[in-house]
């Protein structure tokens, strides 16, 4: 057993308390890891908010790291100590119909099937004060050591600096991929892109990379056009500064609507607004942004009827994790995009929560 710090949220809507954890030893089948890194995300300040479907409290946070394996339980082939890896919040069992479906990403063992608030055995591997402490995605990336199933750890090169890459394991994957997965973004093709937090700006690098000819960034903080330029965007607009509906502006500015649209804050008024803005005939939105669970979305089906597309994609769509994320950090290693970019701030672990609050004041 291993005692070590980690972020733990007793309850919903409380600050996360850092505290001394015990961590079990791996069983079969399982990997501990030393987390070396970690990005926040918003999925963490919906489970934060108690906005997560199926979560359990208390609960250790986190699902955007990077580390080292530590130690190996028995029949763990894929991975050996001091391998660098990322962890996956979405898993590839690679015998469910879905992993055996080479266009799909999803797994039936994820958080959206069954739930990952303990490991695959119904146990957990963390305690606090004599308290069992619940997983978030079998990651809890919010823990100096955490454990995880073989099938949710990628190896990844031993050349990748740990405190980059780890946004791999969600946002930039997530953003990216949705541009060159799920929308499949064409060359010469428009876009506009609502939301330019971590995964909107991957959005704006996906859509470039892909051959767009044509970026809109669309943002009520104009503090983040400057980046959103820097990473490829051609137009920046504040819905604000219009007295008409976003969605007639992007119209407007495009004649016709635009090629494909995405929506990465996770609103349902954004949602509808990014849906109308495509070209009502062949028109792709695509959903990226979460909603608070058990929200629904009204939507006018006449903006479907002529041929309009709504897509979801979870972690960039067709990825398939462990053998992708591997790929994106060795075309990181070479240079092909610059994800360092959308790093704004490094903290140390005890200043957990002031990230927070900086997510939360969009910064």
């Amino acid at each position: 057993v291993i005692k070590c710090r980690a972020a733990v949220a007793w309850t919903p809507g409380k600050p996360l308390s850092v505290e001394e954890v015990e961590v079990a030893p791996p069983k079969a089948g399982e990997v501990r890891i030393k987390i070396v890194a970690t990005g926040i995300c918003c999925t963490d300040e919906h489970l934060l908010q108690g906005c997560f479907p199926h979560a359990e409290f208390p609960v250790i946070p986190g699902h955007e790291g990077a580390g080292i394996v530590e130690s190996i339980g028995e029949g763990v082939i894929s991975v050996k100590p001091g391998d660098k890896v990322i962890p996956l919040c979405m898993p590839q069992c690679g015998e469910c119909s879905f992993c055996q479906n080479p266009e799909s990403n999803f797994c039936k063992k994820s958080h959206f099937s069954e739930t990952q608030n303990l490991l695959p055995d119904k146990t957990s591997r963390f305690s606090c004060k004599g308290k069992q402490i619940h997983h978030f995605l079998w990651v809890s990336t919010f823990a100096e050591y955490t454990v995880v199933p073989e099938y949710a750890v990628a190896k990844i090169d031993d050349a990748a600096p740990l405190d980059k890459v780890c946004l791999f394991a969600c946002g930039f994957s997530t953003g990216y991929g949705a541009a060159i997965n799920t929308a499949k973004v064409k060359p010469g093709s428009t876009c506009a892109v609502f939301g330019l937090g971590g995964v909107g700006l991957s959005v704006v690098m996906g859509c470039k990379a892909a051959g767009a000819s044509r970026i809109i960034a669309v943002d009520i903080n104009k503090d983040k056009f400057a980046k959103a330029k820097e990473l490829g965007a051609t137009d920046c607009i504040n819905p604000r500064d219009f007295k008409k509906p976003i969605q007639e502006v992007l119209t407007e500015m495009t004649g016709q609507g635009v090629d494909f649209s995405f929506e990465a804050i996770g609103q349902a008024d954004t949602m509808i607004a990014a849906l109308a803005s495509c070209n009502m005939s062949t028109g792709v939105f695509v959903m990226v942004g979460e909603l608070d669970s058990g929200s629904q979305i009204s939507i006018d089906p006449g903006l479907l009827l002529t041929g309009r597309t709504w897509k979801g994609s979870v972690l960039g769509g067709s990825w398939r994790m462990r053998e992708c994320i591997p790929k994106l950090v060795a075309s990181y290693l070479e240079k092909k995009f610059n994800s360092d970019l959308l790093i704004t701030h490094t903290l140390p672990f005890a200043k957990v929560n002031e990230g927070f609050e900086l997510l939360r004041a969009g910064k």
